[in-house]
């Protein structure tokens, strides 16, 4: 096999070698093929560098001395045999000279890997001064020139040059991972033409340098790989020798490529561990299983405690009535305090029902002066300040990155797709076949160039500057930041290919490649920079640059949408992106923006309406979020509107009790219901404008929020205290002011013990970190206590005016008119309490239903518990849009089409030398860097996405200040004399004083004083073809320093692989902080590094996210704290009674269990809005069970199951009218508002609060008091007419029900009493 191999590459080199005219007769050792200069070649429209061809001369090498042999030394030292007079070249002083500055402009781009410059420098070296070059080059075309003295010459304009295919290959190999620090890309993207790195491969990396069309080439060079151990025949002898591999040192005193530009120098890296595992058992779901197991336990505990029980109950053959317990010292010292607070209010209630115009105008004047502090009230829109604390991580490390760079670019993006429109093949004679997809058309090109040019146009007015603002006014222009004109600002797109100018897009040109003659036009154009984007000219017939009109590259990635591989042409959209500077809200910039980003979202809304019914354009604007959330929150008022009139009139309606149809009027209450709707109000306005004039600011969601939970707690004091006064029968001597104020004793301490608990819970919550979860907190805390003392004199004082009212037979709303009759002998008809009693009581507490629903509840809470562990964390933006918001489309969109994330920065503070060695080289990764260091970690972390989150390595101005200060290139250069004597020389001077000016005179590490120096010169040198490393644009704002050029802080760019949702921002964060941390450690070693010095990560979107690092733990400690002072004020106000306290404390867990459990089958995710929902359900969920839970604890019926059924009774229907009624209209309208937010968040999750609560409530407490209840007391003594007012309780709603009398009040009969 190797014979035959030889073989072939024999005859196929002897035919190339006689296929082409060959003008080398003589192919000998020590003879030249071509010498000196013969001007510039003719065929040669556009050259980026100033070059000459050679002239034809098959002659004995000539001996290199003088200048030659001092610049052969250095430009081609492998050359260089012996001394002078030994030395042979085929180049003249003139060649070398051009050499020289051909090997500088590659050096500054591959000089970062030692090995790789020398061997692509070997290459031009023996390409053109080899004294053995005849050997390899066969010149295949010349042309004639006649020189000014009138001598004839020729030309060489063409010429063939054999390698050995083991050289090539080695020399490519070394040169293939070499980075370009600036773009994080490869430098062989440069080198490869259409290519690129990915398709690279050494005859195409070869064709490319031999290229007369690339710009760089002064002509055809047409390199032929002969297979090792051939020869091409006719004497020749293909190009051999050793190319130095990338892992090499060029010498003892130099060092290898580094890691990052070299595979080889890499040293063993362990993929860092991915997420764990999902915990399972076995093959099934390890959490479902622990949870079946725990219900399983729990309902074997339950059937063993309830057959013990019931055998104890078989064995006492003659059953007593269960005694009643003698009062401990506990149990009198809680009578005594019921007793006294019963005393209290109605004292109180007397007081108030006496002078109740006098109490309703104190009331008003003192919430109306609270009220007025709203005039100074802020409302808080901005997201960052609502979810992100000021002393949170995230937000010093914004405030951090804003005070040294400022704040982040603003984005206005504008997505362009073409559904239906078919794709087509093109061929082109230059760059073979391809297919382009249907938004790749010359047509959708030229729409969105005109889209462009109306932006480029479009002015916006400003009103509080008086002016108008252009897009150059606000636009990021990195290459001229001071005075940016239109064409300096950074805009991306498909057509900055073509420099935004239509008469380039509709160029075209005829082409010759090889045998082949066509037309080359827009398709060969777009070829060729999606494969090469750094190209300054392609290497087609239209001699057009690829570099953006701003002077940057655009890279496909950033252009392009919805591409397979790297196949860009095949594209499903097309990515338009301006970059705008960003201001400070109190820069008056800041509102030159905004106007300038309204006007792009006219522009290219025009757009999308003219070309809709041919393409799809989906667009934003940096300020189109908060847009959105304001027009919908706008949108929705006539919602929240509609919702509080529907609670209004149910109250309304449901406080009346009817006795008949002629006492209607009468008998309604929405006087009653309008002042309970004014007291709550009261209290809500209130509590905002008191911690409004203390400096404390509000949101929209407490807005949203706090009125429908005090609502609600409101609501049912209200139920509770007017249809006890309803029930209750006056006594007989007792004035109407000492009947409110019996009633009052009655329902006000059970009132207290739901509104402590709730206030000190708020003020629990309060001890939150997230802004808005703590300005909540403290928003409904406050208004809860404002609403219970409003209630406690307000409302107190305006039902003694409206029971005034109604004894004199006068209407509802028009006092001055009546019936002139008198109230009637008895209450009116009832339906939801006889529904309780008669049907609903006996079922639920009967022998057999009651373990049935106590096994029910547990296996709800163990899937509550279970689903719990399956709600995702986070909240996508997508959910903050209306249904109808153009944010949804351009959201789907750009996860569908976007191929790279948001820039990811890793940011230095100070205290680290950069300028010394040790600093430079922990920086670095470049040849002579640390292994370690902070881009090679970076680059390291790259190769694992899915772990680190990271697509692209860094940026690192440290590399490409190395390489710009490298003397084999033209980048740094000092005057040498002159009137600019020590000062900088720009690459692009031709000043003879920069002449040997180089700022280094060897290739090494800048001193301290260097680095100090050099480094501003750096960051403000233009980048030119001469110099691509000029720093400005790239690196100008990457370096923040001192007026004494001390560095204060640095970033560094990576890139994030697109995220998609919540959860991946997260877990991004999370990765990158991790990899911080880690290079943190890294650089403390360093020698000088300060002890506080440190890395973060920043980019624009963790101030957002941070939040979802912590809200699990924070949401359970929240949650845990608000229990706790349920737990205790029950205790307490109890009677210190440990078991309905505690039946309270696991009814409201396992109502929150089985609310976030609901929320994972209803798709609500958990975040810092559904935390403040669940604060606010604790609230809700004391409405529903502690009243029931005091009137059982107060009842003085002999058996738990007699006192559950009379509290499920008289409380129970009490807390659906009042709590459950009063909120499920109001939810219920709100799920047609337009913002998704509501409609899950207020919606979805307040529905299931309602519907959990109420079903924990009368399902599960009343059976769960009926087995673990306490013991009834000795009665202690009462208020008087108490005793007899226990069976007047709760009439309930009677809403025209005949079949209920007054006959049924008093039946309660329970059956069933296991």
């Amino acid at each position: 096999m190797p014979g035959s191999v030889a073989l072939a590459g024999a005859v196929l080199g002897a035919l190339l070698a006689l296929a082409a005219p060959t003008l080398t007769s003589i192919h000998r050792a020590g003879y030249c093929a071509f010498y000196g200069e013969c001007g510039p070649n003719p065929e040669v429209n556009m050259s980026l560098v100033s070059s000459k061809v050679p002239c034809l001369s098959n002659t004995p090498a000539r001996v290199a001395t003088g200048p030659v042999l001092a610049l052969l030394r250095t430009v081609c030292p492998e050359l260089v045999q012996g001394n002078e007079g030994t030395t042979r070249v085929c180049c003249s002083l003139a060649q070398l000279s051009a050499l020289r500055l051909s090997v500088a402009l590659s050096g500054t781009v591959l000089s970062r890997c030692p090995a790789c410059a020398r061997n692509f420098a070997n290459l031009y070296c023996n390409n053109i001064c080899s004294p053995d070059q005849s050997l390899f080059t066969n010149v295949t075309r010349v042309i004639n020139r006649t020189t000014a003295l009138g001598t004839h010459e020729l030309a060489v304009v063409e010429y063939q040059c054999f390698y050995r295919q083991d050289f090539a290959d080695a020399s490519f190999a070394s040169c293939q991972g070499v980075r370009l620090p600036a773009t994080g890309g490869y430098a062989i993207d440069t080198m490869c033409g259409r290519y690129g790195a990915r398709l690279c491969t050494t005859q195409r990396w070869l064709d490319f340098q031999g290229d007369k069309n690339n710009g760089l080439a002064p002509l055809q060079i047409n390199f032929q790989l002969v297979p090792n151990g051939t020869r091409p025949g006719d004497a020749m002898v293909p190009l051999g020798g050793q190319a130095w591999r990338c892992d090499q040192a060029l010498s003892a005193q130099e060092q290898p490529c580094s890691c990052q530009d070299c595979a080889e120098s890499c040293p063993p890296v362990i993929a860092p561990p991915g997420p764990p595992p999902p915990f399972r058992l076995g093959n099934a779901d390890g959490a479902l299983v622990l949870c079946g197991l725990l219900f399983g336990l729990l309902a074997l505990v339950f059937v063993v405690a309830l057959l013990c029980r019931r055998r104890r109950a078989k064995e006492d053959a003659t059953p007593q009535p269960a005694p009643a317990r003698a009062a401990g010292c506990s149990a009198r010292l809680g009578d005594a305090s019921h007793r006294a607070l019963a005393r209290a209010f109605r004292r109180w209630g007397t007081l108030v029902a006496g002078h109740p115009v006098t109490v309703l105008v104190v009331a008003a004047v003192l919430a109306g002066g609270l009220s007025a502090g709203l005039v100074s009230l802020r409302l808080t829109t901005d997201p960052v300040e609502l979810w992100s604390a000021p002393g949170s991580r995230a937000r010093q490390e914004k405030a951090f990155h804003d005070q040294h760079f400022g704040p982040f670019l603003r984005t206005n993006q504008v997505i362009v797709t073409a559904p239906g429109r078919p794709s087509s093949g093109y061929e082109s004679v230059v760059l073979g076949a391809k297919n382009f997809s249907g938004v790749l058309s010359e047509e959708v090109l030229r729409a969105l160039l005109e889209l462009q040019e109306r932006l480029a146009a479009a002015t916006a007015w400003a009103p509080a500057a008086g002016r108008e603002v252009t897009l150059s006014d606000v636009c990021y222009a990195p290459l001229n930041p001071t005075e940016p004109g239109l064409g300096d600002c950074c805009v991306n797109s498909v057509t900055q290919y073509f420099q935004n100018n239509s008469t380039r897009l509709a160029m075209t040109a005829t082409q010759t490649s090889g045998k082949e003659t066509g037309t080359v036009d827009w398709h060969d154009h777009l070829i060729y920079c999606v494969n090469s984007p750094l190209s300054f000219k392609d290497i087609t017939a239209l001699e057009l640059s690829c570099m953006a009109e701003y002077g940057g590259p655009v890279f496909p990635y950033i252009a392009f949408g919805g591409y397979p591989g790297s196949e860009y042409t095949e594209a499903e959209a097309l990515i338009v992106t301006y970059s705008l500077n960003n201001f400070p809200r109190e820069d008056p910039r800041h509102e030159w923006v905004l106007s300038w980003e309204r006007r792009f979202l006219e522009v290219v809304g025009d757009f999308q309406r003219t070309h809709g019914p041919n393409l799809s354009v989906t667009f934003m604007a940096e300020r189109s979020l908060e847009d959105e959330i304001n027009r919908t929150t706008g949108e929705d008022i006539p919602i929240f509107a509609i919702s509080y009139l529907v609670v209004f009139i149910y109250i309304a309606l449901a406080l009346g009790e009817y006795t008949a149809w002629r006492r209607i009027l009468v008998e309604s209450k929405v006087t009653l219901a309008l002042g309970g709707i004014a007291v709550v109000l009261g209290a809500v306005f209130a509590s905002m404008g008191f911690l409004a004039l203390l400096g404390l600011p509000s949101s929209l969601i407490i807005l949203e929020v706090v009125p429908f939970l005090v609502l609600a707690v409101g609501a049912d004091n209200i139920f509770i205290f007017v249809q006890e006064y309803q029930q209750s029968q006056r006594e007989p001597g007792e004035t109407r002011e000492q009947h409110i104020g019996r009633v009052l004793a009655r329902v006000a301490p059970s009132m207290l013990l739901c509104s402590i608990s709730e206030v000190i819970c708020f003020l629990l919550g309060a001890l939150s970190s997230m802004p808005a979860v703590r300005t909540f907190a403290l928003t409904a805390a406050v208004a809860i206590a404002f609403d219970f003392l409003l209630q406690m004199s307000g409302f107190v004082a305006l039902l003694a005016l409206d029971a005034r009212r109604q004894e004199a037979a006068r209407f509802d709303l028009c006092c001055c008119c009546g019936t002139g009759t008198g109230g009637p002998a008895g209450p009116g008809l009832r339906l939801l309490r006889p529904l309780l009693l008669r049907y609903y009581t006996p079922l639920l507490l009967h022998r057999l239903a009651r373990p049935a629903v106590v096994l029910l509840f547990l296996f709800l809470a163990c899937a509550g518990l279970y689903l719990t562990l399956q709600v995702p964390v986070g909240l996508d933006q997508e959910l903050a849009m209306p249904k109808d918001s153009y944010m949804l489309q351009y959201f789907a969109a750009l996860n569908r089409y976007l191929a790279v994330g948001v820039p990811t920065y890793f940011v230095t503070t100070g205290g680290y030398n950069f300028s010394s060695p040790a600093g430079t080289n922990s920086i670095c990764s470049s040849a002579g860097c640390a292994a370690d260091s902070l881009t090679h970690t970076i680059q390291y972390a790259t190769r694992f996405p899915n772990v680190s989150y990271l697509a692209i390595p860094a940026t690192s101005w440290v590399d490409d200040f190395l390489d710009w200060l490298n003397p084999t290139g033209r980048c740094c250069r000092i005057h040498r004399f002159g009137n600019l004597t020590g000062q900088f020389c720009p690459s692009t001077s031709s000043d003879l004083s920069c002449l040997g000016g180089q700022c280094l005179n060897a290739t090494r590490r800048p001193t301290v004083e260097e680095f100090e120096r050099f480094l501003p010169w750096f960051l403000h040198d233009h980048p030119t073809l001469q110099c691509a490393k000029g720093g400005l644009g790239a690196y100008d704002t990457a370096v923040s320093m001192d007026a004494n050029g001390t560095i204060l802080a640095s970033r560094f760019m990576a890139y994030q692989r697109p995220l998609r949702t919540s959860q991946e921002y997260t877990a991004a964060l999370r990765a990158a902080r991790a990899l911080a941390e880690e290079i943190t450690a890294t650089l403390r070693r360093v020698p000088g590094t300060h002890p506080d010095f440190r890395v973060f990560p920043y980019t624009v979107t963790y101030v957002y996210y941070e939040q979802y690092l912590t809200v699990v733990a924070e949401g359970v400690i929240t949650l845990a704290l608000c229990l706790v002072p349920t737990f205790v004020v029950s205790f307490l106000l109890l009677g210190m009674d440990l078991r309905s306290s505690t039946a309270t404390l696991l009814t409201i867990a396992m109502i929150l269990v089985d609310t976030v459990g609901a929320m994972a089958l209803w798709d609500v995710p958990y975040n810092a809005v559904a935390l403040i929902n669940l604060v606010a359900a604790v609230g809700i969920s004391v409405e529903f069970v502690s009243h029931l839970t005091c009137a059982f604890a107060h009842s003085t019926k002999p058996g738990r199951v007699a006192r559950a059924a009379e509290a499920t009774v008289n409380m129970g229907s009490k807390v659906v009218a009042g709590v459950a009624m009063t909120n499920l209209p109001g939810i219920v309208v709100l799920a047609f508002a337009k913002a998704q937010l509501i409609q899950i968040f207020f919606f979805r999750l307040n529905l299931i609060i309602t519907l959990v609560g109420l079903a924990h409530g009368l399902l599960f407490l009343p059976v769960l008091l009926s087995y673990v209840g306490p013991s009834p007391r000795i009665p202690a003594g009462d208020t008087a007419g108490d005793t007899a007012a226990g069976a007047e309780q709760g009439a309930g709603l009677a809403l025209g029900n005949p079949c209920f009398k007054e006959k049924d009040k008093d039946k309660a009969t329970v059956p069933g009493r296991g």
